[in-house]
């Protein structure tokens, strides 16, 4: 293989920070992965992080957007999603009851994926979860 050559693909996609935008990301997630065994997980995902970054941080105001990627490789599918910040706190899995009506989502992606892993920068967060194609290659099966 040559050295700049590389096995995993990487697919990014910019979206203005309006609740239509996430049904479009998933969407556009379905279509990538179109035929994978983890397709629905990914999707459930980037719609459950897309609508947290609309909801909880600036990506839902006046001309916030939220940008999304997604990279497959034979092991690993990874969908990441950075929001435009303006929160002091960064995203983090809260354990609520049944009933609750928000709070769930960060928790939801972290019992689909295998690996979940949240980036703080000045700009915002991204969190990017994992699923593996083969559960033996660590974390917890789907």
């Amino acid at each position: 293989m040559h050295e700049y050559t590389s096995t995993a693909r990487v697919w990014g996609l910019s979206c203005p920070g309006f609740p239509e935008e996430v049904s479009r990301a998933r969407r556009w997630t379905r279509d990538i992965l179109r035929g994978s065994p983890l397709a629905e997980d990914a999707e459930l995902i980037v719609s459950e992080l897309s609508a947290n970054a609309i909801l909880h941080t600036a990506s839902g105001q006046e001309y916030g957007s939220f940008h999304l990627a997604v990279a497959v490789s034979a092991q690993v599918v990874a969908v990441s999603v950075t929001d435009d910040g303006g929160t002091a706190t960064a995203p983090k899995v809260e354990h609520q009851d049944q009933d609750a009506e928000h709070g769930r989502g960060l928790g939801m992606v972290s019992a689909i994926a295998h690996r979940v892993v949240v980036h703080d920068s000045d700009q915002g967060h991204t969190v990017t979860a994992e699923l593996y194609a083969d559960s033996r290659l660590g974390g917890h099966p789907c």
